[in-house]
């Protein structure tokens, strides 16, 4: 537990750091602008770090930074080298002002650290791809190209929509572009929707065990029990493809029906029958210590022994539980039945007891498909889209336009430009600590999977960045504000509005990017509209060798430290 704690704390300081050290990408403009002070702009970033906590329900960035590393290779030692190793890689750039990504040093020095356990534990012959999802680190790496691409690529194409002459073609050019990034959003919602269904209902679990199941069978046709496990495991999925059939169709009309109608149909329907019995099977043993002795499992045969041996007896647990939700037996009978299965710790009783009484499959269904739900993004883009045309028609209409007047305007909008980037930084930098976090604490045994994570999490990662944010990291500010290209007020806003939109992008798909690398690219997008000779290459080429080499370094850095700690722990 006392390990537990160091990596918390050193997670939080870790988030932190991120904040001091990224604040320049929502404030450098702003201040190279002379708009804000530095001081009232890092109070105006950090404000807006934690209002991101009541817009991302959906924490999919931290979900997919906490499946970095397969669960069987995470300890508390591998998150503990590779967060100290993020930290002192996070202090080295700052010290020298290099805008590098908090969020490429976190995965790299996870996964590095996760390398070498499994290369030490399982001997060299194992494949780092089944170590490391090699799907999400693909994407992350992927993606030190495409965010800074990306947010260049709306940055001028922002700048050009806004100094085009004729206003109404310039209006019709914005409402045609928001209808359609509405549409995109739309259509990750229903996505993300339909992904949340098949976990609940565990159609991506079956699928994968049929598989495996299936591979296991062909290498031993002649194997009884692994013909038998197939047929289990077609069975399962076979009935889980029933309810996903009925389920999806009303999900994917979610904006129409609402979640209270989709829960209420599915419960009606004993559609969730099944799922219900297995969910509180899981709430009774993981209360019991399971996942404790699940992440025991990985140390030594006799921990696994037992694990295995747990595993198998527990699943067991689902026919008092049924007979319990079907109200043929009472709750005390329930209990003592599974307590002759395998037995309960006495100090885990009132636990279980009231584990059992607040269980509510309705409710638990309802939340995992609002969580999904992105309307206040939505919303806000379009917001966002209605004040500026409006803010076009009375500078460029209403009034008469001089140079002060729109210097003037694209002065204010920067304050919303910068608050929007700020919130696409808390939300998609908050929640990769937010992964590592949960990742210790399934490695702990303390939750089973990220959908568990308690609340307290996320509350105190959003006000560690807007802590660091306020603390603020000002020699990165000069190099984001000055030495990349000089900016304009108008060429902040579409900067830092591009950026925004990146965020959020990427933020509903999941992926973890570089909020640096994503202002950077913006920035760059908005000197080059005016010529290319304006953006300082060369300090960009440096930028870009400090992104590509931050991964491995971080991956060597957070192996070595692992090396090191062996001795300690």
């Amino acid at each position: 537990m006392s390990l537990l704690l160091v990596i918390i704390i050193l997670a939080l300081l870790f988030d932190y750091i991120n904040g001091f050290h990224d604040a320049a990408n929502s404030i450098a403009t702003v201040v190279s602008t002379k708009v804000l002070t530095p001081f009232q702009a890092v109070l105006w970033a950090a404000l807006f770090n934690c209002v991101a906590y009541f817009i991302f329900k959906d924490h999919a960035v931290a979900n997919t930074i906490s499946k970095t590393v397969f669960k069987e290779f995470i300890t508390l030692q591998v998150i503990l080298a590779g967060l100290v190793a993020a930290i002192i890689w996070n202090l080295l750039t700052w010290w020298y002002g290099i805008p590098s990504s908090s969020s490429h040093t976190l995965i790299g020095g996870f996964a590095g650290a996760a390398i070498t356990h499994g290369l030490i534990t399982q001997g060299t012959d194992v494949s780092w791809a089944k170590i490391v999802d090699s799907e999400t680190i693909v994407k992350t790496v992927l993606f030190i190209f495409f965010a800074p691409l990306i947010g260049m690529a709306i940055s001028i194409f922002i700048t050009i929509v806004t100094i085009y002459r004729n206003i109404w073609i310039r209006l019709a050019i914005i409402t045609f572009v928001t209808l359609i990034t509405v549409f995109i959003f739309d259509v990750f919602e229903e996505k993300k929707m339909d992904e949340g269904l098949q976990k609940f209902i565990k159609l991506d679990k079956y699928k994968a065990d049929y598989a495996n199941a299936l591979e296991l069978s062909i290498e031993k046709s002649n194997d009884s029990d692994a013909k038998k496990s197939l047929d289990g495991a077609k069975e399962k999925l076979e009935k889980a493809k029933v309810i996903y059939e009925q389920l999806a169709p009303l999900v994917s009309k979610y904006d129409k029906l609402g979640a209270d109608s989709i829960a209420h149909y599915a419960i009606e329907n004993g559609l969730l029958q099944d799922i219900e019995v297995s969910k509180l099977k899981d709430e009774v043993r993981n209360t019991n210590n399971f996942l404790i002795l699940e992440a025991l499992a990985v140390e030594n045969i006799a921990n696994k022994k037992e694990y295995d041996f747990a595993k198998i007896e527990t699943e067991k647990y689902k026919e008092p539980l049924k007979k319990y939700l079907k109200k043929e037996i009472s709750m005390d009978s329930a209990i003592a039945a599974m307590n002759l299965i395998y037995p309960f710790d006495n100090q885990n009783l009132n636990k279980i007891k009231g584990k059992i009484k607040g269980f509510d499959i309705g409710k638990s269904f309802k939340k995992d498909i609002e969580k999904s739900e992105n309307n206040i993004i939505v919303w806000g883009i379009v917001l966002t889209s209605l004040l500026f045309m409006l803010v076009y028609l009375y500078v460029e209409k209403i009034k008469n336009p001089t140079a002060y007047s729109v210097a003037n305007m694209f002065k204010k909008l920067q304050l919303f430009s910068s608050a929007a980037f700020s919130i696409g930084h808390g939300g998609n930098d908050a929640q990769k600590v937010m992964g590592i976090i949960g990742a210790a604490l399934i490695a702990s045994g303390s939750i089973q999977d990220f959908s568990q994570l308690p609340n307290w999490v996320p509350i105190s990662c959003y006000i560690a960045i807007g802590l660091g944010t306020m603390s603020g990291g000002w020699k990165i500010v000069k190099t984001m504000g000055t030495k990349i290209t000089k900016v304009t007020p108008l060429e902040g806003v579409a900067a830092e509005t591009a950026g925004a939109f990146t965020l959020f992008f990427t933020g509903q798909m999941g992926i973890p990017v570089s909020t640096t690398h994503t202002i950077t690219g913006s920035i760059i997008g908005v000197g080059a509209t005016k010529r290319l000779s304006a953006v300082r290459w060369g300090v960009t080429s440096s930028l870009l060798v400090a992104w590509i080499l931050t991964i491995p370094v971080s991956a060597i850095l957070a192996a070595l430290i692992y090396l090191i700690s062996r001795f300690f722990f």
